[in-house]
């Protein structure tokens, strides 16, 4: 059995989020208003690589909400428009928080979803958690195989697209565009770069597909409630393309866990050099993520990217044989 491996800092402590009393009056008097009560208590999302607010708020009449909140000015505003246009055309064998209600208020967007009463998987994974993850997602996938007008309505990029637009970094390198990034040295990067650049020029074409992916489908994008039950969160990136490819997004946790990933892929059916490719793009990506400077989403951020890409490329150099 391979040695687990745990990232730096736990997945349910990675994001700094401003706290409720940091939200403008106008703000909180809105959002009370749509509750229907006084706000008594906000438990503030852990997990995630935003600094917008995320909290569960409880209310004076007993009740819960999970709110997100965001200024106009910045992006993640739009990001939390489009997880309530997403959100909202979810078919119900899709496990996932349906919103309640948005308002705008003070140059503020707010997004109100129905709370989950759950945690995040904790590393390495247990084997239930796990099923019950990969469970989920194989009844998303089948629900989302044919999306609704509804959700393509909403503008849905293509798989393909986005990792020929973002997935290609080993070529970069190759070409003596980018540097080989620090974080690949001492890894097998250096000696495979040709092969790595030639597995991630392939993945585009074995990943296309008429079904709507997750599209970040990552363990602190689980949520496992009382029941054990799983639950898929953050709908802001989904696109149209094979899903086995979020399979192996979710599977790179699991390996640095020690379980035995391929045998799970086997369900997925994935083409024989997908998954190959797939973990070479992936280690590029990450690996020169790892590399930039600081991130003013989260002090983890660049943490999560070297974990992830280091285990990616551990993933695939021991599938290929490039460590004996």
């Amino acid at each position: 059995m391979r040695p687990i491996t745990l990232p730096d800092v736990p997945y349910d402590a990675t994001a700094v989020r401003p706290d409720w009393s940091d939200l403008p009056k106008r703000v909180r008097t809105a959002i009370a208003a749509r509750l229907g009560a006084p706000v008594t208590a906000a438990r503030s999302a852990g997990g995630g690589f935003t600094r917008a607010f995320a909290a569960v708020l409880s209310t004076a009449a007993g009740t819960s909400a999970f709110v997100k909140a965001a200024p106009l000015r910045d992006p993640t505003s739009e990001w939390y428009a489009r997880e309530h246009a997403i959100t909202s055309a979810l078919p119900l064998g899709v496990n996932a928080a349906r919103p309640s209600w948005t308002l705008v208020e003070a140059g503020w967007f707010v997004l109100c979803l129905e709370t989950i009463d759950g945690r995040i998987p904790a590393l390495p994974w247990s084997p239930a958690d796990l099923d019950a993850a990969l469970s989920a997602w194989a009844g998303a996938a089948a629900a989302l195989a044919d999306p609704g007008p509804d959700l393509l309505a909403v503008g849905l990029p293509t798989l393909p697209d986005i990792l020929r637009a973002e997935m290609s970094w080993w070529s970069l390198i190759e070409a003596g565009h980018e540097p080989m990034p620090p974080t690949a040295h001492g890894t097998v990067a250096p000696h495979r770069l040709a092969e790595l650049a030639a597995l991630e020029r392939r993945l585009p074409s074995l990943t296309g597909g008429s079904g709507m992916c997750h599209g970040d489908l990552r363990v602190d994008n689980v949520l496992i409630d009382a029941s054990g039950k799983a639950w898929l969160c953050d709908w802001t990136w989904p696109c149209l393309g094979a899903p086995w490819y979020d399979t192996v997004t979710l599977l790179i946790s699991a390996y640095a866990s020690g379980a035995d990933v391929d045998a799970h892929l086997e369900r997925w059916h994935p083409p024989a050099e997908g998954v190959d490719a797939a973990l070479a793009a992936l280690a590029g990506y990450w690996l020169v993520r790892a590399s930039d400077g600081p991130s003013s989403a989260s002090p983890h951020s660049r943490q999560h990217h070297r974990f992830s890409g280091g285990q990616a490329l551990a993933w695939l150099a021991e599938r290929r044989g490039w460590n004996r």
